[in-house]
């Protein structure tokens, strides 16, 4: 994981209705200009953010969101998958937000939230649906895709914002909240220089069932949240991982 700094600058931007992206940037050695940790907060009568990045990146996360919403109000926690970027800050979060729970999916339950988490998931089937009040999601199982057994991912139908993860990894510290230029090329030349993608059998199976969400938006754990026609742009990543 690259180098955090101790009290790391962090941005807040709306990049689709009601929809926050919580960038924080970090020195990376090994990726020129950095790397940045992104979580996105859903403001409704329920409150969730997708991702809580690495525990020591809670407190400035923490501020973040209380320039939008008190953090106590928050009533999920949600991620792709067990790993330190996407749940680190987990029990931070639920300690600090005493009405929240954690969401993810059924094999991330079973296998390591339920037993590292301070409080049980709410488990997620695919295609299971949680409703915040204006904003419905629903979570698509996604094994593998890039990486991890457990992964699979959040879609808003209300904005048709797809929560996708590692997908489209971005270099830089301090990229543009949302664009509109390319991230395919960008995001390919880091999985060049570090393929973290399982490359699972069912990979062009599980990209066709993300691009039929037709999203327009594609919220991006690393780099800038994407918008444009997001059912293609899956599907050109597709025919890179052929």
């Amino acid at each position: 994981m690259p180098k955090l700094k101790t009290r790391p600058e962090t941005q807040i931007d709306e990049v689709a209705d009601g929809i926050f992206r919580i960038s924080t940037g970090v020195t990376a050695g090994d990726i020129p200009g950095g790397f940045s940790f992104n979580q996105y907060l859903i403001k409704d009568d329920a409150p969730l953010v997708f991702h809580t990045g690495p525990r020591r990146l809670f407190e400035a996360t923490r501020e973040a969101i209380e320039t939008v919403l008190p953090l106590r109000r928050l009533r999920y926690v949600a991620f792709s998958h067990f790993e330190a970027d996407e749940c680190g800050a987990l029990n931070e979060f639920l300690a600090a937000a005493p009405e929240s729970v954690p969401v993810c999916g059924q094999i991330a339950a079973l296998t390591s939230v339920n037993d590292q988490a301070s409080r049980v998931a709410s488990v997620m089937a695919d295609g299971g649906a949680l409703d915040l009040g204006r904003h419905k999601l629903r979570w698509l199982d996604a094994p593998h895709l890039p990486h991890g057994w457990d992964c699979g991912y959040l879609f808003d139908a209300t904005s048709r914002t797809l929560f996708c993860g590692d997908l489209f990894t971005q270099p830089g510290s301090d990229t543009p909240a949302l664009t509109e230029r390319d991230v395919l090329e960008p995001s390919e030349a880091m999985r060049g220089g570090l393929d973290y993608f399982a490359h699972g059998r069912d990979t062009p199976t599980l990209i066709e069932k993300l691009a039929a969400t037709e999203p327009t938006t594609l919220a991006c754990m690393h780099g800038s949240a994407w918008r444009g026609d997001g059912a293609k742009l899956l599907r050109a990543l597709g025919q890179r991982l052929n």
